[in-house]
């Protein structure tokens, strides 16, 4: 499996959310086929709804794809390091590999806030690969809220 080529169309889902103003995080969501499966953007302000995450989004439509919420063969590419609500639901779906770009210091509940990936108290302990595309996927991030503030 190419991490990078999979974190590549992750970041184009971000861009799909930084077009319409949105914190650009994106997401995808690929079988042990590796076939896309699922995909995602931050759309919570344009939608009105808070689980509107790029993970959920790719969650959701990965899970109409198999008729399945369970996702046990699947490997989740997010450009930044999933939030509590995110890693909630990547638990519940049995997602078996996550993979991230940037870490979320303020957010973060794989590795940087929480450590819900390795916590043996949950059902699921996911693996994890962090640090993909770490420049690329820290820089879109970086920039959007470097823009939000000169404004």
């Amino acid at each position: 499996m190419n991490d990078e080529f999979y974190m590549m169309l992750a970041l184009d889902e971000a861009q799909k959310a930084e077009k319409i103003d949105e914190v650009p995080v994106g997401a995808v969501i690929v079988d042990e086929h590796n076939q896309v499966i699922g995909q995602g953007f931050n759309r919570p302000i344009s939608t009105n709804d808070p689980t509107s995450h790029a993970e959920i989004n790719a969650l959701r439509m990965a899970s109409e794809r198999l008729n399945n919420y369970r996702l046990t063969q699947t490997t989740l590419y997010v450009t930044i390091e999933p939030c509590i609500m995110c890693m909630g639901a990547i638990i519940h779906a049995r997602i078996k590999r996550i993979v991230f770009g940037a870490s979320d210091p303020k957010w973060g509940a794989v590795l940087s806030l929480y450590n819900m990936a390795s916590d043996h108290r949950l059902n699921h302990r996911p693996e994890i690969e962090s640090g993909v595309c770490e420049e690329k996927t820290r820089q879109i991030i970086k920039n959007f809220f470097m823009n939000k503030r000169s404004k």
